[in-house]
């Protein structure tokens, strides 16, 4: 059979309805990871889903306890057709966001894939079963449109964390680097740039929350009787902000600003039309980095955001000077920043500026990953993609928000690939999450042509281990 064979097949995976039903059955598993009761959905979904679909392939198949000791199970799967094959390692995530099952529209639930028009709603629907689902069912196409035979090795991993932070895949993937040890990895998370238009993206932003306290007394006191006498912590964290991010969202600390975008990060940016879809809001043209456009803004360079703003009673307002003022701000950063200092950066800025009373403590963070453009496994798999789809597809150094693509760019040293089959409206963490049938479709046939072409080994990239 040929790579058109194998796409075709793909394709009809979700034209006779056989995938709708097994993203259906995925859907119904309430496997929510912030939910601690859900642990049995979890390993459901793992033994009672994922596993068989990968047993009918040839795989062997592990279920292993979270290094954390968290009840979040990962599982593992590889197939090995010949050592001196490429390895490609597949990863996807399993557990989803609470269902929030009051809020959705009449007529749909969270744990019931319904179809209303090319909609196709359904919690884990976009993020992320339809997701991963879609790579390994365009997987069993190819192999058996070569007779059983991919023409590489490869291996599956599957957590039940990642809405929970990805407690334990860091260190489960440190203890297990030749398990999982690979030539490249192609995933699939996150949205495309435009639902229309296929998407490869190269790795995130990193993120890192950081909170500035002002805790000047105990309780408050009356704004009459002691206003001009006593120094407000709502007031000096409000200017202390401003030294820090100006009114039109430039960051102004040297430290939380990064190098300069790369040329060929700059030229991969340079054709992107980032802009806003339906139902998104409209795009403010003097926001951020002055003179960049807003691909580079969001893909190329850093951006400094408060989160939440906190003094007093906002809902009921009285009379007093609040004892005490906290803001939470959050650091979206681009490879080659200095975040790792960010504490340091800050609390110096501050105590320049006189605002030494202000405490900085940082949270919780992921590392920005980001691999380049020119590489030849980015330049193969668009060309895949433009085999299959007609168009060649949106290049992004790194996506604007944050995976944990760390671990496997960093943890496990690999190139990584990752082509998204949900778009920025899909509504993943929210109420009336969906799929898009169009993306479902064009994304079976992407990924059934990536594995094709994968197996030819005039076209795939060599492989060079050991450097």
């Amino acid at each position: 059979m040929s790579r058109v064979d194998a796409v075709s097949a793909a394709v009809k995976e979700w034209d006779s309805g056989r995938f709708a039903a097994l993203l259906g059955a995925a859907v119904s598993v309430r496997s929510t990871s912030e939910d601690p009761t859900a642990a049995p959905a979890q390993h459901a979904y793992l033994n009672e889903h994922i596993a068989p679909l990968l047993a009918d392939l040839g795989f062997d198949i592990v279920v292993h306890a979270n290094p954390t000791g968290m009840d979040l199970p990962l599982l593992t799967a590889t197939r090995i057709e010949d050592p001196a094959f490429p390895t490609v390692l597949v990863y996807g995530h399993g557990d989803v966001v609470q269902g929030q099952d009051a809020h959705w529209r009449e007529g749909l639930s969270p744990w019931s894939l319904t179809q209303d028009g090319p909609r196709w709603y359904g919690r884990g629907a976009a993020d992320n079963k339809g997701q991963h689902l879609i790579v390994l069912t365009a997987l069993e196409q190819v192999c058996a449109a070569r007779d059983g035979k991919l023409g590489f090795n490869i291996k599956v991993l599957i957590e039940t964390g990642e809405e929970a932070g990805s407690p334990g895949l860091n260190d489960f993937c440190a203890a297990n680097r030749d398990l999982l040890a690979a030539d490249v990895l192609i995933a699939s998370d996150g949205p495309r740039l435009h639902a229309e238009t296929p998407t490869l993206f190269l790795g995130s932003r990193g993120a890192l929350n950081f909170t500035l306290d002002v805790d000047l007394r105990a309780g408050a006191y009356h704004s009459g009787n002691w206003g001009g006498l006593l120094a407000n912590p709502a007031t000096v964290l409000v200017n202390a902000l401003a030294t820090m991010v100006d009114g039109r969202g430039r960051i102004l600390i040297d430290g939380l600003r990064p190098p300069a975008i790369p040329a060929s990060v700059d030229r991969a940016l340079a054709d992107l039309d980032v802009r806003s879809g339906e139902g998104e809001p409209a795009i403010d043209a003097d926001w951020g980095e002055p003179g960049m456009t807003p691909a580079q803004r969001v893909f190329g360079w850093n951006s400094l955001e408060i989160l939440a703003l906190g003094a007093g009673r906002v809902d009921r307002p009285v009379n007093a000077i609040a004892g005490r003022a906290q803001a939470v701000c959050q650091l979206r950063f681009v490879v080659g920043t200095d975040w790792e200092n960010l504490q340091m950066h800050v609390q110096s800025h501050l105590d320049a500026g006189g605002f030494g009373v202000i405490k900085v403590a940082t949270g919780a963070s992921a590392a920005a990953t980001r691999l380049d453009p020119d590489n030849a496994w980015v330049q193969w798999a668009s060309a895949s993609i433009a085999a299959t789809t007609g168009t060649a597809p949106s290049i992004l150094p790194n996506l604007g928000g944050s995976l944990p693509n760390d671990v496997f760019a960093s943890t496990l040293g690999l190139p990584t690939l990752w082509v998204p089959h949900s778009y920025a409206g899909c509504a993943q963490h929210a109420p009336n999450e969906h799929a898009l049938e169009p993306i479902i479709r064009e994304g079976l046939a992407m990924m059934a042509g990536l594995f094709w072409d994968m197996g030819c080994r005039e076209t795939r990239p060599s492989i060079q281990r050991g450097k």
